[in-house]
């Protein structure tokens, strides 16, 4: 049987959302500790977006 953080991650490979296993551990962690759900989408997408500016992938 899967552990939840096995299954949280397998979903997260099949949505290809991109995230390791360390950056999820980390998101839940938050999430378990009531940190706004919401916001943490809010700052990874950020953060990606700034990444591809960084890298010249996109203007």
């Amino acid at each position: 049987m899967l552990s939840d953080f096995t299954a949280a991650f397998e979903i997260s490979q099949l949505l290809e959302c991109g995230l390791d296993k360390e950056c999820l551990s980390i998101l839940v962690a938050l999430c378990e500790n009531e940190i706004n759900s919401e916001a943490l989408v809010t700052v990874v997408y950020e953060l990606r977006r700034e990444a591809a500016v960084f890298r010249g992938e996109l203007n």
